[in-house]
């Protein structure tokens, strides 16, 4: 598995901005999102469709479909949630 190319990252960029509309969040390289100096979430791309890596807890992060309107709706709430439990 691999990290989203930019074309990958391209047909996404709604997604990005609602991302990016969260201000904890710093977006230090296209698609890769850090709270403070920690990695938070970033994607990836395979043969079976697009990722996401969301850091939920301290012990790592958890792998999200991000295909489908619904599975991103789904990884969202983790980011949020992930973010009001004040996860580093």
């Amino acid at each position: 598995m691999r990290h989203a190319t930019p074309s990958t990252l391209d047909t996404i960029e709604d997604f990005l901005d609602r991302i990016r509309a969260h201000p904890e969040l710093r977006e230090r390289k296209r698609g890769a999102f850090y709270r403070k100096s920690a990695g938070f979430l970033h994607f990836h791309e395979d043969p079976a469709g697009l990722f996401a890596d969301v850091k939920t807890g301290v012990r790592g992060f958890e792998r999200f479909k991000v295909d489908t309107d619904e599975e991103r709706e789904t990884m969202l709430l983790a980011v949020e949630a992930a973010l009001s439990s004040h996860v580093r």
